[in-house]
């Protein structure tokens, strides 16, 4: 199997990345260092996750060692909600390349189909969820911005070539179809949750009937969700028989069957661990094949579980009821 996805430019993208959502600052540099050296050229970032200039010093210091050139990475980033206006997408892009130092980015993402108040560089970012996190309560701003519009300006990212291709994240089959419906530049990458429990046959069909790559993330399952109080250990991928039996079929560990069967069933996938035998592991899946049968037990755990939903998290944490999905 091939190892990267073709996207209906030609490019390619690789279809192992390495996540950075939760790795914490003073690792990032490191983390994102050690994971070019085991293999990595697909990096996974964004605005939000407030790491983006320790990541760009582990870019700089691979690309100055001479262990990678620039066009041998593919690098993603996203939009955050608070710049959906068509005046400050540009400026948060160019935020995001002079964090990670770079000229252009390969894939620029709209992280969620929510458009928040804007809250300027100077007085916070990353910005966050709150508007006023010293308000009381303090609580989300949304506003009324249409996708059409922060869409346009995304176009014009690749006009003036800050930005190789665009994409979206969190989106389903009906805003995906309105987008198509006035997109100049087609999106090439759709980017969400996606592991066995929470499986999006229908919408993986729709991506890929359309030309559009699926990248999942959160793809081995819960573990990110643990400390969040957003899942259970009870509700491990990692340890779930299914799986289990199958890597021990196979003499593979659970997480790279999880992987396996994300990228044999099209898509990308990101996972995200800061030990490096893991890194090793997670990229290590490309010498075994699972069976029909084994594609099919594992799909069948399906049980439409989604652990990051705005739905549920949002009036949990941010005091602010903010359903996509419904």
């Amino acid at each position: 199997m091939d190892s990267s996805l073709t996207l209906y430019t030609g490019a390619k993208l690789p279809s192992v990345g390495f996540g950075f959502w939760k790795v914490d600052k003073p690792q990032a540099a490191e983390v994102c260092r050690t994971a070019i050296e085991c293999g990595y050229r697909h990096l996974d970032c964004a605005c939000d996750y407030g790491n983006e200039v320790e990541v760009g010093h582990g870019i700089a210091e691979s690309i100055q060692s001479g262990m990678v050139r620039r066009d041998d990475l593919w690098v993603t980033s996203k939009l955050w909600n608070t710049y959906h206006a068509a005046e400050h997408v540009q400026p948060a892009c160019e935020r995001t390349l002079k964090d990670l130092g770079l000229d252009y980015l390969d894939l620029y993402l709209i992280h969620f189909p929510i458009a928040q108040k804007f809250v300027p560089f100077e007085h916070r970012y990353p910005p966050g969820w709150f508007f006023d996190p010293a308000a009381t309560p303090p609580k989300m701003e949304e506003v009324r911005v249409p996708i059409q519009e922060t869409w346009r300006a995304m176009e014009k990212l690749v006009e003036k070539g800050l930005v190789k291709h665009i994409g979206i994240c969190n989106f389903g089959t009906s805003l995906l179809r309105d987008l198509l419906s006035y997109a100049q530049i087609r999106p090439s990458v759709l980017q969400v949750e996606s592991h066995p429990f929470l499986v999006q046959s229908k919408l993986l069909r729709y991506c890929q009937q359309e030309q559009i790559a699926y990248t999942a993330f959160s793809p081995l399952g819960p573990a990110s969700y643990y400390s969040l109080g957003m899942a259970s250990q009870s509700e491990s991928l990692m340890d779930n028989p299914v799986v289990q039996c199958i890597g021990l079929e196979k003499g593979k560990s659970a997480a790279q069957v999880l992987l396996r069967w994300g990228v044999q069933r099209g898509t990308a996938v990101i996972p995200k661990t800061t030990t490096p035998e893991r890194m090793k592991e997670n990229l290590n899946i490309f010498d075994f094949e699972l069976s029909d049968a084994d594609m099919e037990s594992i799909s069948s755990l399906d049980r439409g579980r989604r652990f990051n939903d705005p739905g549920v998290f949002c009036e949990a944490v941010f005091n602010t009821f903010c359903p996509i999905y419904e």
